[in-house]
């Protein structure tokens, strides 16, 4: 058994590896002298550290994907989380069709979805803006969310509830008081799965955004297209170490719950 093991452990190291090398050719980029995207020449320079400090365009940029990952990720939090607990409570059968029918903006490729919403948004108004935006990364968050808490839910007693109910607590209180405590965990985790979604997504903003909405993820698009900007791997780098402790953030809220 030691010798496949080995193998196992190899092949699994090389996979990561193979994952991770690219990532790290991004450090190196950022510290260029050159004026262009490639490795230093002469020496490290932090000059486009400095010029992601210093430009508006990029802070710009920087907010609003901030702003749309924080609101879309507490609407899908909220809008998961009692998908969620309604299936939680339901027979097997429409709770299995429900999920189903929620995992679907996951499902379809993306670049549909983002057509369809075209289509939609320019009757309702919405193309090029933030409420937009945050409504299509929210709707798209939803799954991300429904299936984390309902794994959470699964290790839940509903006893709990039933007692809570029995004593004189009505539905939204013994949600309030009994299943939302015990869920906090899975609904933290799902919100970082949600903002990260929101915070990455490049292909809807595409479709939907115009010349005032600006996210981060489209700013690098553009970067790309009109020049090869280094600023790009300064990015990269700082994006690569906000989702690394996001990661390791997830990994302890799971660690945490298992213990409750």
């Amino acid at each position: 058994m030691e010798g496949p093991g080995r193998g196992i452990r190899g092949t699994a190291w090389t996979v990561i590896l193979f994952l991770l090398l690219p990532l790290a050719v991004v450090l190196p980029v950022s510290l260029t002298d050159q004026p262009y995207l490639s490795l230093p020449l002469h020496t490290l320079s932090l000059q486009y550290y400095a010029n992601l400090l210093h430009s508006a365009d990029w802070q710009s940029s920087i907010l609003q994907s901030l702003l749309v990952a924080c609101v879309s990720a507490g609407i899908a939090v909220i809008l998961g989380t009692l998908c969620a607990i309604g299936c939680w409570r339901m027979g097997d059968h429409w709770a299995k069709a429900i999920q189903a029918l929620m995992l679907i903006p996951i499902v379809v490729p993306t670049i549909v979805y983002a057509l369809g919403l075209y289509r939609f948004y320019a009757q309702l108004g919405l193309l090029d803006t933030l409420l937009g935006i945050i409504l299509a990364h929210a709707v798209t968050a939803i799954p991300y969310v429904v299936v984390i808490v309902s794994t959470g839910l699964s290790g839940v007693d509903a006893r709990l509830e039933q007692a809570a109910r029995s004593l004189g607590a009505g539905p939204i209180v013994a949600m309030r008081r009994v299943l939302l405590p015990l869920l906090r965990p899975a609904m933290l985790s799902g919100g970082l799965f949600a903002f990260v979604h929101s915070w990455d997504e490049l292909v809807i903003v595409l479709f939907i955004a115009g010349r005032r909405v600006f996210t981060l993820p489209r700013r690098m698009w553009d970067g790309i297209n009109d020049k090869l900007d280094p600023t790009l791997a300064a990015v990269a780098v700082l994006l690569v170490i906000l989702s690394a402790a996001l990661l390791f953030l997830d990994l302890w809220l799971r660690a945490r719950r298992e213990q409750t």
